[in-house]
């Protein structure tokens, strides 16, 4: 097994539809620039309400990716 270096970075996504979704849109975007994405780890959700139902996520998560 190789010994690996891992570089982390903070994103945070956004969808309308739910929170995995936001998830999937941030590592979507960021590995259209990064690569190597190996993992991820979800730092916090929350949220926007409009009239009293949500209308936004947002999930702050931080991703490692391995160094060439």
């Amino acid at each position: 097994m190789s010994e690996h270096v891992y570089k982390m970075l903070e994103l945070v996504g956004s969808s309308t539809k739910g929170s995995d979704d936001a998830i999937r849109n941030a590592i979507a975007r960021a590995g259209k620039t990064l690569h190597n994405l190996d993992w991820f780890e979800v730092l916090e959700t929350r949220g926007h309400l409009a009239e009293g139902k949500i209308a936004h996520w947002q999930v702050r998560l931080r991703v490692g990716f391995r160094l060439d």
